[in-house]
């Protein structure tokens, strides 16, 4: 199995707690933002609040995707993406609306998530950058890239 890159992000905790419990503090902590928030970046030439909360929800509809595509399509190949054209694309987005599609997103994710069954857990994709992954080692790395920019978030929210 290809090494995690966000793995250490979450080493020793289970997973899907980690999505569920960061995903709450990103959700606490974003929705009382005021628009001064959403436009501050965490540091010099970084994204804004804004740009961290849409790539979050891009992330989160990527990792619907990969999750579903890896229990119901035998010998899928995950499709990567560059974050930066995803990030271009989505010019218009505003805060509040891309807070409420990671929300709702990863209420279905965790949904899905808890009701898998050990060998749903292990079934196998192959990813053209990485090679052969599981389940598992999809759920560990998009709760490690959360956990990733959870101080980000944090430091939007220090600078108020």
């Amino acid at each position: 199995m290809s090494h995690n890159p966000y793995g250490k992000y979450v080493e020793g905790e289970d997973p899907v707690a980690s999505l569920e419990t960061t995903s709450r503090r990103i959700e606490q902590t974003v929705r009382v933002w005021s628009p001064a928030a959403f436009a501050r970046s965490y540091a010099e030439g970084k994204w804004t609040g804004l740009e961290l909360l849409v790539h979050l929800a891009q992330c989160e509809m990527v990792f619907s995707n990969r999750l579903r595509f890896a229990l119901a399509q035998d010998d899928y190949v995950v499709q990567p993406f560059d974050q930066d054209p995803w990030m271009a694309a989505e010019a218009g987005a505003d805060g509040p609306s891309a807070l409420e599609a990671y929300v709702a997103l990863r209420r279905m994710n965790l949904a899905l998530c808890r009701q898998l069954t050990p060998a749903q857990h292990t079934r196998t994709v192959r990813h053209p950058e990485r090679g052969q992954i599981d389940v598992n080692w999809v759920i560990e790395m998009f709760a490690g890239h959360e956990r990733h920019h959870l101080p980000q978030i944090g430091a939007i929210e220090s600078n108020a």
